[in-house]
């Protein structure tokens, strides 16, 4: 079994920042990219930033100079600095993970979703 345990959200005024983190736990025996999304109500889900094995990165464009994605190998958990926040990064946020939880067997998790509040 494989748990994706997310902290850091909350509600923050328009400027600034949150922290976020996920933490993967159980059977693994692999990493490989690891990814935030978000999802805002009434919007479809969407990518924010990814992580590859290796280190590279990318983002959205709408969060490109103010967010940084980052991880933590040694404890299988990925970061996202949020800073300069606008009320429009208001969403829940999920990592996404892919994982080799046995042998070759590789799968995406979820986290199960931190809520971000961008308000005066």
């Amino acid at each position: 079994q494989v748990q994706l345990v997310e902290s850091g959200g909350g509600l923050v005024q328009p400027g600034g920042s949150l922290r976020l983190s996920c933490a993967a736990s159980g059977s693994i025996f692999s990493i490989n990219a690891m990814a935030w999304y978000r999802q805002a109500p009434g919007k479809e889900r969407e990518s924010v930033a990814t992580i590859s094995s290796g280190g590279r990165t990318n983002y959205a464009d709408s969060v490109k100079g103010r967010f940084t994605i980052s991880r933590d190998n040694a404890k299988n958990t990925v970061y996202l600095q949020m800073n300069s926040l606008k009320p429009e990064d208001t969403a829940v946020y999920y990592c996404n993970v892919a994982i080799e939880s046995s042998w070759n067997v590789w799968e995406n998790f979820w986290g199960q979703g931190t809520q971000v509040t961008v308000s005066s």
